[in-house]
């Protein structure tokens, strides 16, 4: 436990934070758009409107101009997950390299392929529809702070260089020369697989864009219930409902309209802080010149990167689930967990002791047991889905939007076949064992993060295809 004059000084530097997302703090932000308010009829109606929806209804438009496509968002496109993550554009499809050739050997390799092409074309999409989302194509540095975590990097080195791709390790004096941190003992900067971008204002050019094409986007407008009504859909909310020949349902991490996805994902909130601005001379104190996001090689890990005001946002870490999978905006607010974020940011960056924080937020992601989406369809097909993205979802939602169209009208490509598309993730199992094991295994993972090793428990949930982390 910290002493009590450092405690307050932590308390002292989260003081009038604000308590919503540094990307949503934009005097760039739309308006928000009127409700439905009435009985619509479409080809393809859209839950949820953040980048899944938003990609799988600009997928559907362009592939066939003259659909007639609805965009239905509780709340505010982009005002939920897609507003407030960490902003990491990463290729990997399947949580990692690693994972993909771990559970899909014979085609780990066309699924990274697969994987960094959604990446660049992302990068396109925005260049020809003018969305200025703040892309960086800096890349992502992971960094070990503890001994047995470099053998790992090396292993990651050697699987980019199979992959040929740009990848560089960097020792202890290296990564001082990116990076300035007392805690960094080794680094892997995988130079071609992540972008940093502003994920509000993809979100919101996603929208505008959607727009532009004739999809029509209806805000506040919750659908409260989904049933069959001849061979189409009829979505119900509180002052309208549409009916659809397809319906793709695209809300992650809030309770499922499809009542079997409940066994298959959990909503698991994650937690962030965003710094003031740092000034020339702490900039010059980190270094940080290349700009690259960074996470920890450990399995409670931290992400973090500067924004374009040179901020740094810092996450992750203490990865929280609520018994029964609660969710709501009284659980966004965590001081518990803001004091470890704090306490583990000034540790990283002792040099920066003196600054303070100005934002604080948090809120649901979609995980499921293989940490990478998975995708289905019900009512003989009328209803598609793609869900549990686990925290990775900003560029993988893309390729999402191509496989859930593809289900729903056809057109087979390389895609339609991938093992990792066909199959499905082991269910959770119910609570009050649900809360268990989660919390057990976090457990495990803390130890395996100081020991080094994983403990028998973690070793049954690898042979079987499951895993947690933060």
């Amino acid at each position: 436990m910290l002493p009590r004059s450092r405690q307050g000084r932590i308390r002292e530097a989260l003081a009038g934070a604000k308590t919503i997302p540094v990307w949503l703090d934009d005097p760039a932000a739309p308006e928000p758009r009127e409700p439905l308010k009435s009985h619509r009829t479409f080809d393809l109606a859209v839950i949820g409107g953040g980048f899944h929806g938003l990609w799988t209804a600009l997928v559907a438009k362009e592939r066939q101009p003259g659909l007639r496509v609805c965009v239905l968002e509780a709340e505010v496109c982009g005002g939920a997950a897609s507003g407030r993550n960490g902003g990491f554009a990463a290729s990997t499809l399947t949580h990692g390299a690693g994972v993909a050739f771990d559970r899909y050997p014979s085609e780990a390799e066309k699924l990274e392929r697969l994987g960094l092409e959604n990446l660049k074309g992302l990068r396109a999409d925005t260049e020809r529809w003018g969305i200025d989302c703040q892309l960086e194509s800096s890349g992502e540095l992971e960094v070990a702070t503890r001994e047995h975590e470099i053998s790992s990097l090396l292993e990651g080195a050697d699987l980019e260089r199979r992959l040929g791709r740009e990848a560089v390790f960097l020792d202890s004096e290296a990564i001082s020369g990116e990076i300035r941190s007392p805690t960094y003992l080794a680094g892997l900067w995988r130079k071609e697989s992540a972008y940093m971008l502003n994920p509000a204002r993809l979100a919101w050019g996603l929208a505008r864009t959607a727009e532009a094409m004739g999809v029509e986007i209806f805000d506040y407008t919750q659908v409260t219930s989904l049933q069959s009504e001849g061979p189409d859909m009829l979505a119900r909310s509180r002052y309208g409902s549409v009916r659809a020949q397809r319906v793709a349902l695209c809300t992650n991490a809030f309770p499922p309209l499809v009542k079997r996805l409940s066994a298959y994902v959990v909503p698991v909130y994650d937690y962030a802080l965003g710094t003031q601005p740092l000034t020339e001379e702490q900039m010059k104190d980190v270094g940080w010149a290349s700009r690259q996001g960074v996470a920890d090689a450990s399995n409670l890990f931290h992400y973090y990167r500067l924004t374009a005001d040179n901020r740094i946002l810092w996450g992750g870490y203490d990865a929280i689930y609520h018994f029964g999978g609660k969710v709501g905006p009284g659980l966004e607010q965590r001081q518990a967990t803001f004091d470890l974020l704090a306490r583990h940011f000034y540790a990283t960056f002792p040099q920066l002791r003196e600054i303070g924080f100005d934002y604080s937020w948090g809120g649901a992601i979609d995980t499921c047991s293989r940490f990478f989406p998975f995708f289905g369809s019900t009512n003989r097909g009328a209803v598609t889905y793609a869900t549990g993205f686990t925290g990775l979802g900003v560029a993988s939602t893309r390729f999402a939007a191509r496989v859930t169209n593809e289900m729903m009208f056809g057109g087979r490509t390389e895609i339609s076949d991938l093992e990792m598309v066909r199959s499905r993730p082991i269910p959770f199992p119910p609570e009050p064992l649900r809360y268990g094991v989660i919390r057990a295994t976090r457990a495990s993972l803390a130890g395996a993060d100081r020991r080094g090793r994983r403990n028998a428990w973690l070793r049954l949930l690898d042979r079987i295809g499951l895993g947690f982390d933060s």
